[in-house]
């Protein structure tokens, strides 16, 4: 008897098992799309550090990657997605001044338009501009030590953005 009982627990339970598990989410992506490429970004932005574009083209690409089931194609420009972007706003400004004409708050912004051109499964492009912030304090922390990890996080919210973008209106 707690044999049969076992062997038909065994059964209901393994007929209710899923069959396969995504971690990644594919939205409503064509299921034609399968690669993608992200062209280095343009750096417009006359106040921006250097290496932003750089570092940003990256994360995108490792946010792709990491959190849709795109593979990057090793090919320029090739994939049936095919990014491209400048950066054309970087700059922090006082948002909340206080007696004496200092600042109580800074704010970090940035700014990329995105084109996104795409192959499969019929030719389209989009464009999204995303703009981001973070706020900052100029009195306890020192903007230029702490710049890297301020752009870092606005980096974060780009790229998400971007993969929004990619995974909605489709």
């Amino acid at each position: 008897m707690k044999l049969f009982l076992f062997i038909s627990l065994s059964i209901v339970l393994t007929s209710c098992w899923p069959s396969s598990v995504s971690l990644v989410d594919s939205g409503s992506m064509p299921p034609e799309w399968k690669t993608f490429t992200v062209k280095t970004l343009d750096l417009e932005a006359p106040n921006a550090p250097n290496n932003l574009a750089s570092v940003l083209t990256e994360e995108i690409k490792d946010g792709i990657q990491n959190n849709t089931r795109l593979l990057i194609n090793p090919k320029a420009g090739a994939g049936e997605i095919s990014i491209e972007g400048v950066v054309t706003n970087y700059s922090a400004d006082p948002i909340a001044i206080q007696q004496g004409d200092e600042a109580a708050k800074n704010r970090l912004s940035m700014s990329v338009n995105f084109t996104i051109y795409i192959s499969k499964p019929k030719e389209d492009k989009m464009t999204l501009t995303s703009t981001q912030f973070i706020d900052f304090d100029p009195i306890t922390s020192d903007f230029s030590s702490n710049e890297v990890s301020l752009y870092e996080e606005i980096n974060k919210k780009i790229v998400q953005d971007v993969i929004n973008k990619l995974l909605s209106n489709w």
